[in-house]
């Protein structure tokens, strides 16, 4: 069985993305688009850290994004299955714990410090440059994906759960 989170990841990071845009041009597009996807990458490796964890949740599915759309007030965003059909592949404590990664540049260290022990960290390390140490040109394409207010609603839905994932523990080996 597979274990790739790709598809979750990239519609996760598409959500964050089309609901905090960038305000610039292609640049900050694509800058906005690779701070969104390093967060959410890091948060779906935290939230699935085995190959078990993975492909339950390709045959599952991760539940989709009607919550987080109700909460950022995008109601019936998806009411065309044909063209928002990747929204089923959105996970909703993937992209909040994205968010508080986003908001919380301190909790995003830690999180990518917890992954050091990991399956994801076998081989060559990880790095999350733009999420980490985002410079001055990150946050400005960004301004919106990383603003602590705009994403507390979103952030707020599972930080408790992101927090006890953090703590110190077997959680994330295997």
């Amino acid at each position: 069985m597979p274990a790739d989170l790709s598809p979750l990841i990239a519609a996760t990071a598409q959500w964050l993305t089309r609901a905090y845009p960038s305000g610039g041009g292609v640049m900050d597009s694509a800058l906005c688009e690779a701070q969104a996807r390093q967060a959410v990458t890091v948060a779906a490796w935290l939230r699935y850290p085995t190959a078990m964890d993975a492909g339950l949740v390709s045959v599952a599915g991760p539940g989709g994004s009607a919550r987080l759309d109700w909460v950022t007030g995008a109601d019936g965003a998806a009411d065309d299955p044909d063209t928002y059909a990747w929204r089923t592949w959105v996970d909703e404590v993937v992209a909040s714990w994205a968010a508080c990664l986003l908001s919380a540049p301190d909790l995003a260290g830690a999180a990518v410090t917890a992954l050091a022990g990991s399956r994801y960290a076998q081989g060559s390390p990880a790095e999350f440059p733009r999420l980490v140490t985002p410079d001055a040109r990150d946050r400005q394409a960004a301004a919106l994906l990383r603003h602590p207010d705009l994403l507390a609603p979103v952030a707020e839905l599972h930080h408790d759960r992101l927090l006890d994932r953090l703590k110190p523990g077997p959680a994330l080996t295997a």
